[in-house]
């Protein structure tokens, strides 16, 4: 089964101003298991990395199944 299907990735801002006019900002990444809603990944990351990141999961959800997904981002 695609990765996609048994996860959800959830992108927090922490800010409105975009990533240029916010040096500081930090975003959030979350992979969580849709069935149990629980978290199974998470990243703290400069705006911009988070936004590269984001597009690449994003990608693999679409791309990879479970468990190649979770041994590909599981070390990131």
């Amino acid at each position: 089964m695609r990765a996609g299907r048994s996860y959800r990735l959830l992108y927090t801002r922490s800010g409105r101003l975009p990533a240029r006019l916010d040096p500081g900002r930090v975003d959030h990444l979350e992979i969580v298991d849709v069935a149990s809603g629980e978290v199974v990944l998470f990243w703290d990351l400069d705006a911009r990395e988070a936004a590269r990141r984001a597009s690449a999961v994003r990608e693999d959800l679409a791309r990879l199944d479970e468990e190649g997904f979770l041994e590909r981002w599981g070390e990131a």
